[in-house]
């Protein structure tokens, strides 16, 4: 279905098909790699007798890099070759995976240390959160510089859906890659080889835009992961007209971004800390463990893209609705994936919270749009988008830390904050359009 809503959308556009499906692939094998490498984070800790809190810590620790600095290769983008820096960011990528595939299959087998191996993993995965998030904002500029005005958006939501689609790719696959002689390291050398064979298409066959460049621009994407779905705000900022930055205090937006905040951030806490809950609730050992891990997350995955893919455009509810909906369903869903005592129970909680996280992100991201005028929605949506990618930095340390002192801690308090949220939200937030 995803495949064949992208062939009719660039159809809009003065790229072929193929060159198309080549910036398409630059972003679906990273966000596929990325969800993977989460899927069997948790396994691999627990072999190597990390604490879970440093384990979490450093696979997040490229999430907070590529908060910094992807809008920083945003501005580049308009002003570099947008194929080469596509490249770098695939490029980041591979080398990233590579160096942690080996790092962390070295720490397995016994031959360094575990903590030498997690600062080794930490130190590899922040070349891919300093080069990676080239890609997207790279890819939406080629994609905008060969696409006419009035196609662009819906050309530009096509590429961008490969975020969510990898998202739940990768955990899909990632068991798949657990051989016998590279075990749980397996996932990241396997994309990491799929990343090479996606760098020499791109490289070969992908048209240089390095001279005679038409306009278009690219924008900062969230972090890609199952607590990163499309909402459309990148698409926004990479259509819309440049100007001045907005504040986040603006109080026409203050109330919305807040609770698109608080909801994140519950969601990233929660997201960090799955994995593991499904090792200890389920008596699991650590090799092996993949599998229901990545059941669990997938399903997680697909029930946001469901939600935002074909429940949102159908039920028409305002922003404040869907913020309330969601907060509580998602809350209702956490509650239920701790009470639960066997995979099916926690797959179907966890689901039915990502559902709910599905609803509250595309309602702060449209109250945030409506309650300012056309000349400032690339401005809005570059706020947005810097909201979503701020839980990752502070949420999963705490959410890890809440889940050493007690289990059910980080599931617990997410939930208490989300009812806070749906009660606040209620009062405090109104849907004005803005002139």
């Amino acid at each position: 279905m995803g495949g064949m809503a992208s062939q009719r959308k660039v159809a809009t556009t003065a790229l072929s098909g193929p060159h198309f499906l080549l910036l398409y692939a630059a972003m679906l094998v990273a966000a596929a790699g990325n969800t993977a490498l989460q899927s069997v984070m948790p396994a691999i800790g627990r072999e190597i007798g990390i604490a879970d809190f440093w384990v979490a810590i450093a696979y997040t620790w490229s999430a907070v890099l590529w908060v910094v600095l992807a809008p920083y290769w945003a501005e580049r983008s308009d002003h570099h070759g947008r194929k080469a820096l596509t490249l770098l960011g695939v490029a980041g990528f591979i080398v990233s995976m590579l160096l942690c595939g080996f790092i962390l299959h070295a720490g397995l087998e016994g031959w360094i240390s575990g903590a030498l191996t997690f600062g080794l993993f930490a130190i590899a995965r922040a070349i891919y959160g300093s080069l990676g998030c080239a890609t997207p904002s790279a890819t939406q500029a080629y994609l905008a510089s060969k696409t006419r005005r009035s196609g662009r958006v819906a050309a530009l939501s096509a590429l961008s859906s490969s975020f969510g689609l990898g998202t739940i790719i990768g955990p899909a696959l990632a068991p798949l890659f657990v051989l016998p002689l590279v075990g749980l390291a397996g996932p990241l050398l396997a994309f990491a080889l799929i990343a090479i064979a996606v760098f020499i298409a791109i490289y070969a066959w992908l048209p240089n835009d390095k001279y005679g460049r038409r306009s278009g621009h690219g924008a900062a994407m969230s972090y890609p992961s199952i607590a990163s779905s499309v909402t459309g705000a990148s698409v926004v900022a990479a259509t819309s007209p440049r100007h001045d930055r907005l504040k986040w205090r603006d109080p026409r937006i203050r109330n919305w971004i807040l609770a698109g905040v608080t909801a994140g951030h519950a969601q990233a806490a929660t997201l960090t800390c799955i994995g593991f809950f499904v090792i200890d609730r389920l008596g699991l050992r650590p090799h092996g463990s993949e599998g229901p891990i990545a059941i669990v997350m997938m399903a997680g995955a697909s029930a946001t893209l469901g939600v935002q893919w074909g429940l949102i455009p159908r039920i028409n509810l305002a922003p404040r609705q869907l913020i309330v909906l969601g907060a509580l369903v998602a809350a209702v869903g956490l509650i239920g994936t701790v009470m639960a005592g066997d995979l099916y129970g926690i797959t179907i909680g966890f689901a039915l919270a990502s559902a709910g996280f599905g609803l509250t992100r595309p309602g702060f991201t449209g109250g945030a749009s409506l309650a300012v005028p056309l000349a400032e929605q690339g401005s809005v949506a570059g706020v947005i988008t810097a909201a979503n990618g701020i839980s990752f930095v502070a949420a999963p340390a705490v959410g890890m830390a809440l889940y050493t002192a007690h289990h059910l801690l980080p599931f617990a308090i997410s939930s208490a904050l989300l009812v806070a949220l749906a009660l606040w939200a209620r009062g405090a937030l109104r849907t004005a359009v803005a002139a």
